[in-house]
Formats: structure tokens, sequence, C-alpha cells
């Protein structure tokens, strides 16, 4: 008895997305690409800001810290998936787990304080336009970005602590692709209720809070928008501002859906898909949407392959 309580304690075993073969390949694929384009899109973008000096703004420079947590999130979940869909033994050191719980939720607390942070930054320059400088200036655009950071490495720290005091001796197998809290609470054989309060909170200041900072900045952008005279500048402007609350809605839906979900009605199904959204799929979307689209981005982009095309000729 004593060997399998140490052994549940010390390995996790992840049972991952799918049991069928011919869908862990599909899988697999699928999620590679993805990955890919996440990297190559994100550091990309990196790279153009870094060496632009039309693009060293408060805007770019949020979008730059946008892309790192980025990087990072798909980084921490996404090759862990990929070798644990494929491998035989899918256990997990709780060393291991505890560093990607870690990580997953400091950065994915950072993302929710970023994208509000964002939110912020285009109210200021469409709807306070004389005062963008000011408002924003290096100090400020410095401290939010700092301030996010250092908050959400320190709720990350809260929540593991929480998580892996619990004794695990119900089970070592959580039904999920990798190491998150919600299906940790399940295999637990201590009332959870404590951890289930605290999740709810941390989710409710943080999640609601950034979700309603950044509702509230577009809804004064589409005000600002609407005064516009050209029909065209309204189209572009709300176009934009679509594509954005797209991918913001996706994100935050599917974090408050994860961790605001009531307790007694977890399903490992929709917890992986709703976990699939955030770790996978809006890493990717984000550089496309409020990177890649940029009309100076692309401008920036074309000046630079004709400089090398000159050079290389």
């Amino acid at each position: 008895m004593e060997s399998s309580n140490q052994t549940s304690t010390n390995r996790f075993i992840l049972l991952g997305l799918t049991d069928t073969t011919n869908l862990q390949v599909l899988c697999v694929l699928m999620f590679l690409i993805m990955y890919l384009v996440t990297i190559v899109a994100n550091f990309s973008f990196i790279i153009v800001v870094g060496t632009s000096v039309q693009l060293q703004t408060p805007m770019y420079f949020f979008l730059c810290n946008l892309s790192i947590i980025d990087i990072c999130f798909s980084s921490t979940i996404v090759p862990t998936l990929l070798i644990n869909t494929l491998a035989h033994d899918k256990s997990v050191p709780f060393l291991g787990c505890a560093l990607q719980m870690f990580f997953h939720l400091a950065l994915g607390t950072a993302e929710c304080f970023i994208l509000s942070v964002m939110a912020f930054d285009r109210y200021a320059a469409i709807c306070k336009p004389l005062h963008y400088y000011k408002v924003l200036n290096k100090k400020v655009c410095i401290c939010l970005a700092s301030g996010s950071w250092v908050l959400s490495f320190l709720n990350s720290t809260i929540h593991v602590i929480f998580t892996f005091q619990l004794p695990f001796c119900r089970s070592n197998h959580v039904n999920h692709f990798f190491c998150e809290v919600p299906p940790f609470l399940y295999i637990s054989c201590r009332d959870t209720w404590f951890n289930v309060v605290a999740m709810y909170i941390s989710a409710s200041l943080i999640g609601l809070f950034s979700l309603i900072l950044t509702l509230i900045s577009y809804f004064y952008i589409t005000l600002t928008i609407l005064n516009i005279s050209s029909t065209e500048g309204r189209i572009k402007a709300f176009s934009t501002c679509a594509s954005h609350l797209t991918v913001v809605s996706l994100y935050f839906g599917a974090i408050l859906f994860m961790y605001l979900h009531p307790h007694s009605d977890y399903f490992p199904e929709s917890a992986r898909t709703m976990s699939l959204i955030y770790t996978v799929v809006t890493p990717m979307l984000n550089p496309l949407i409020y990177s890649i689209r940029n009309k100076e981005v692309q401008k920036n982009i074309k000046n630079k392959l004709n400089i090398q095309i000159h050079k290389t000729f």
C-alpha cells in the first residue's frame, strides 16, 4: 500500500487526447503544424519590431510581450503533448508536472493582463490620440508590462503550492493532456473546497476583470469609430476591432469556462477542448490577427525583403 501511495505521488500518468492510433497520428501532425506556425510567426514579428525604428511604439511593445508569452505558452504545452501522444510511457514526474503547471498558469495569467493592457492602448490611441504618448509613456509601458508578469508569477506560485499540497492517493491517472489545476482536484482524496474557492476567486479577479476592462475599452473605441465620417474608414476600423474581439472572446471564453465551471459538472472532454483553445489555437491566431495583418508590419517586412534582395543581387 505504501508503494502504491508513493508511486501516485511521485509520477502522474496523463491520459492524453485520445486512445485511437489513427487519431493520435492526425493530432500530432495537426498540432505540430500549429506549433511551428505559432513559433515562426511570433519570432518573425519580434525580429521585425526589434529591427524597425518606426515600430518602436507602445502598441508594438505590448504586442512583443504577447508574442513572447505565446512562444513560451505553446512551448510549455505542445512539445509535451506531442511526445505524450506518441509515447508508450505516458507518465510525468512530480517535479516536471509542477513546473509545467507553474509556467502554464503564469503565462496564461500574463496573457489575460496583456490583452486588457493592449485594449487600453488601442483606446488611448483611437479615443485620446492627442494624449496618447503622455498617457502611455515609456515608464508607464514598462510598469504595466512588468506588473503583469510579476502578478502572473505570484498567482501561479500560490495555486501550484495549493494544488501540490493535496494528497493524490485516489489515483495517479490524470484525464487530461497536460498538468493543469482542475483535473488534479479530481484525483485528490482530500476535500478540495479551499482549492476550488481559491481558483474561482483568482479566475474572477483576473479573468473576468481583464475581460471587462477589455470590453469597456472596445465599447468606447466603437463609439469613436461611429463618428468617423469616411465609410471606408469605419469598415476598416470595425473589421480590425471584430478580429481582435474574436480572439479575445475565444481566449477569455475558454479560460473562464475551464476555471469558473461548476466543480460538480466537470467533463474531461469539454475541459480538453477548452484547454486546446487557449494553449494551442489562440497562441497561433494572435500573431496572425494582431500583427501580420497590420499594414505597418507588412510594409516593414516588404522593405526588409527588398533590401535583402538588392544586397543579394
